[in-house]
């Protein structure tokens, strides 16, 4: 059976997915009483399961009519996406979770399958790059710009 946290991202990216500009802006108490659970559950998903990383730009306003917006980001181009993940995410270094969270998008979008995308993670773990944790996090890096632009040279 899945966490409250899956079904109330499943829910979210439903509505997401049927809204036409990929854009939805919802209230995070009347999200808590809807699935029975306290406004910080609603944080820690959007938070962890709603980032740049992952394809989503979050905005928020707390307080009186307070409101979260989430916009699934577009595609635009592969050149675009490839300059937005190699450079912009990526960088000269990047964690195992942010690396894996960049797959989980590639995934997402249909540019990688499942077998595709379970190589890239094994292939940038902390398991195979058994070297200290800043060489590694470069490692990571430099792997995953190499993968990104081959895939994407297809």
């Amino acid at each position: 059976m899945r966490n409250i946290s899956d079904i109330i991202e499943h829910h979210l990216k439903s509505i997401i997915t049927e809204s036409p500009n990929g854009l939805i802006e919802i209230q995070r108490s009347e999200l808590a009483d809807l699935f029975q659970c306290v406004p910080s559950q609603i944080n820690y998903v959007i938070n962890t399961r709603f980032t740049v990383q992952k394809g989503y730009i979050v905005e928020s306003k707390r307080g009186g009519g307070g409101y979260i917006r989430i916009r699934k980001v577009q595609i635009v181009s592969k050149a675009r996406l490839q300059e937005l993940l190699t450079e912009e995410l990526i960088g000269e270094a990047i964690t195992q979770s942010v690396g894996n969270a960049i797959v989980e998008r590639l995934l997402e979008e249909g540019l990688v399958n499942l077998r595709e995308a379970t190589l890239m993670k094994i292939a940038t773990s902390r398991s195979v790059l058994t070297v200290d944790t800043e060489l590694r996090d470069r490692l990571r890096a430099n792997i995953l710009k190499q993968m990104i632009a081959a895939i994407l040279l297809k």
